[in-house]
């Protein structure tokens, strides 16, 4: 399992197909207390809108609804960088599949807020053991 990390978030290769990591990463995040309240299937999206062909790409939009009403209860504004954005795509080899999470440290780290931070750090705990679960 690849556990190279772009700047601003985590991300594992798996070496399942794209239906099976999307199902393993729902149920990795569900036992971490996240549901997913939002779904972009790219491909079809390409498809449908710019009659282009993509490979298998997801964005699950995750939310742990305790900890963001932490999060909206200190700052009501701070709803414009929820939910926690996941992705599952296709891998460069056959047969593997890439899931990607953004690093909550870093994307709630905008506010400039210090007493957002160990919530934010809390949030990327639970993210990166679900990412460590596939």
């Amino acid at each position: 399992m690849d556990i190279a990390n772009p700047a601003y978030g985590f991300k594992r290769t798996v070496p399942v197909p794209v239906e099976e990591a999307d199902r393993r990463v729902r149920e990795a995040l569900k036992k971490e207390g996240f549901g997913i309240l939002t779904e972009i299937d790219v491909r079809a999206t390409m498809k449908q809108k710019l009659d282009v062909d993509f490979k298998p790409y997801i964005i699950l939009g995750a939310c742990n609804p305790p900890l963001a009403h932490q999060a909206l209860s200190a700052e009501e504004d701070i709803g414009l960088l929820l939910p926690c954005n996941v992705v599952v795509y296709e891998g460069e080899s056959a047969g593997t599949s890439v899931v990607a999470a953004i690093n909550p440290t870093v994307q709630l780290g905008i506010t400039g807020r210090d007493d957002i931070g160990p919530l934010a750090e809390e949030v990327g705990t639970r993210i990166k053991r679900a990412l460590d679960a596939l």
